[in-house]
């Protein structure tokens, strides 16, 4: 099945990526919302307001790599013309918008489509559980023009073993001072930025006299691109609700 793609971020550096990704597939990049400062006169189909798009019935599904404060107007047009949703956005706090489109729409939210990360959080949820007694700290580091800290996979990866705890865990976000001893239940979240580094995650557990560390590392942003692309193929077909990367992949 062919999919015209409205991409959100087009302009950004994971929006040209996904746009090199498109232009390979059997897909079509029918339109794109960007900065308007980095749109230029080549770019012929990317716009800087949802109004602008001339038109909407003929998307068949929206990738969204941009900014958190897109986020409502994105959701504001999908609703209104019915348009399936895969965000891909890292940072957003209110995840209740999401929740409430999901009723009109299907959206597929991630904080990582990779699918090695996505087999990591498993990983690590497994781990936590049967490794009650070990500390939990997690780190992750990103090239030098990431804005949000700690990352959405960061995030997710504690969502993991806070779930493999029963929910008893608590983050703390990095660690100074003269008083910075770690409480039991807490786990460090720590953030890295530098160079051109695409994305590495690393859960840790510390028990007495081992550790065991779980790390993925992507080497291109290529990965995230396909994911996506692999999330708007499902989405497509499902009713609305709220789903996610291990949805897309139970459903291949």
């Amino acid at each position: 099945m062919e999919l015209n793609i409205l991409v959100v971020g087009q302009t950004g550096q994971m929006g040209r990526v996904l746009e090199q990704t498109i232009q390979k597939s059997p897909h079509h990049l029918v339109a794109g919302i960007g900065h308007p400062k980095d749109i230029t006169k080549e770019d012929v189909n990317i716009y800087s307001d949802f109004n602008d798009i001339p038109q909407p019935q003929d998307i068949d599904v929206i990738i969204d790599f941009s900014t958190p404060h897109l986020l409502e107007p994105l959701l504001n047009f999908a609703t209104k013309h019915k348009i399936p949703v895969v965000i891909a956005t890292t940072g957003i706090e209110n995840t209740k918008l999401i929740e409430k489109a999901s009723q009109a729409i299907p959206i597929v939210y991630a904080g990582n489509y990779s699918l090695g990360v996505n087999v990591l959080e498993k990983v690590a949820e497994v781990v936590a559980k049967a490794l009650k007694d070990f500390d939990i700290e997690i780190t992750e580091t990103h090239h030098n023009l990431k804005v949000d800290a700690p990352s959405g996979t960061a995030h997710m990866l504690f969502d993991a073993v806070n779930r493999g705890r029963d929910h008893t865990l608590t983050q703390h976000q990095g660690r100074h001072g003269l008083d910075a001893k770690r409480t039991k239940q807490e786990v460090g979240m720590h953030a890295l930025r530098g160079g051109t580094v695409v994305g590495t995650h690393t859960v840790s557990f510390f028990g007495t006299d081992e550790v065991i560390e779980l790390t993925h590392t992507a080497y291109s942003k290529q990965i995230f691109a396909q994911g996506s692309l692999k999330a708007a193929e499902f989405i497509v077909h499902q009713q609305p609700g709220l789903y996610d990367v291990n949805d897309v992949l139970e459903g291949e």
